[in-house]
């Protein structure tokens, strides 16, 4: 491990202090009674914040855990106390003045840590000097709601020190911290080696998250040629989640040749670029599979689009063949009421009770009336009939 340097202080114009050391000043009244007037120790430091989200901070030396500092204060008196030793911090969404802090004392990148401070970053790997800064986004399945969660975690990778800055549940670093303190000689490459360790639980945290992908895609491959009415919102929402998912794990991609390319440069263990490399072909495998959810749900929507359509055009000509035959009734039933209407219209007329009225004294008048609705009657019967009303 390389001795710990002097970090020098950030230029700043004229007398202001840098953006982190003037937020990150302390907030809390002075103490009543001042202390006794003495030259101050030489580690004191004037920007010390209290842990209210450290979720643990350890040193190491040589792979073996040698301090568990309980405030961050605390961890960089230790750290500056062993030159040839390594600290780990992990921090769950820290307030600003805590990675202000660790940004004063790591001599962090501004840039760096305002996108720490914001998080909602997209998966990249970005190189400060001798500081790396890696963003992740990790993802957990939920099977009870059946959805995805997404977590966004944070890395700055010094000669001597790592921090992550966790935004959300996953993951789950404590057993990454568990793992390593169980392999003293992978622990030993040094930050490194802590970084691969937590891209790779980072990436196996993606197979649980295919596994349920998979399975709600064959359950919506079933609704959908079940007919399910709502089968259109689930492929959505998971469509969504997928194009989520694929932000997460593309730049991945990118990230870890950018790692690989640099192998020689930096001088990467042997043994460790074997790791990464492995690393690499997971996320690559992981990629290529959320790409293919991504198609199969679009194609899915495609299918159940083209069901839907068809079974609207089967509803409409049903109900268009009930409208059919529905004016073939109504033909019928008009032809006869016309029919009907014409002898009614001949007897009314005769059954009103006028005195002048010739025909009512007509020998032929009952005949002539019997005839007339005769005729009139089988005339309209052959009309509707050549027009097939009837």
């Amino acid at each position: 491990m390389p001795e710990r340097r002097a970090r020098p202080v950030p230029a700043t114009r004229g007398n202001r202090k840098p953006l982190w050391r003037r937020v990150a000043a302390p907030t809390t009244e002075p103490p009543s009674d001042p202390p006794a007037p003495g030259p101050a120790p030489a580690d004191a430091k004037t920007d010390a914040v209290e842990p209210g989200s450290v979720v643990q901070a350890a040193l190491y030396r040589d792979g073996v855990r040698v301090a568990t500092p309980a405030t961050l204060a605390d961890t960089f008196r230790e750290l500056r106390d062993q030159p040839d030793g390594m600290a780990w911090i992990g921090l769950a969404r820290p307030t600003e003045s805590e990675i202000l802090s660790l940004a004063a004392e790591f001599d962090l990148h501004p840039l760096a840590v305002e996108d720490a401070m914001e998080a909602h970053q997209r998966p990249k790997l970005e190189r400060y000097g001798e500081t790396l800064f890696v963003v992740l986004r990790a993802a957990r399945y939920l099977d009870a709601s059946e959805e995805v969660d997404f977590g966004e975690l944070h890395v700055f990778l010094g000669p001597d020190f790592l921090i992550t800055v966790r935004h959300g549940a996953a993951p789950d670093l404590s057993a990454v911290r568990r793992r390593m303190e169980e392999s003293p000689e992978l622990l030993s490459l040094g930050p490194e080696a802590v970084l691969y360790a937590i891209l790779d639980a980072v990436v196996d945290g993606y197979a649980p998250v295919v596994s349920g992908v998979q399975n709600d895609i064959d359950e919506i491959e079933t609704e959908v040629f079940g007919g399910d009415p709502w089968v259109s919102r689930r492929i959505y929402e998971l469509s969504r989640e997928m194009v989520e998912f694929q932000r997460a794990t593309r730049p991945l991609v990118g990230m870890l040749h950018g790692l690989m390319a640099g192998f020689a440069k930096y001088g990467t263990d042997d043994e460790l670029q074997r790791y990464l490399r492995d690393v690499a072909d997971h996320v690559t495998h992981t990629s290529e599979r959320v790409d293919g959810f991504r198609q199969a749900l679009t194609d899915i929507l495609t299918v159940n689009a083209t069901l839907v359509t068809q079974q609207q055009n089967a509803e409409m000509r049903a109900l268009a063949e009930a409208g059919f035959e529905q004016n073939e009734e109504i033909k019928k039933i008009s032809s006869w009421a016309a029919i009907l209407f014409a002898p009614t219209l001949v007897g009314t007329i005769y059954g009103m009770n006028f005195t002048h009225m010739p025909e009512l004294h007509w020998v032929l008048g009952y005949p002539f009336a019997v005839a007339l609705m005769a005729v009139v009657c089988t005339s309209l019967y052959v009309i509707f009939k050549r027009r097939d009303w009837l």
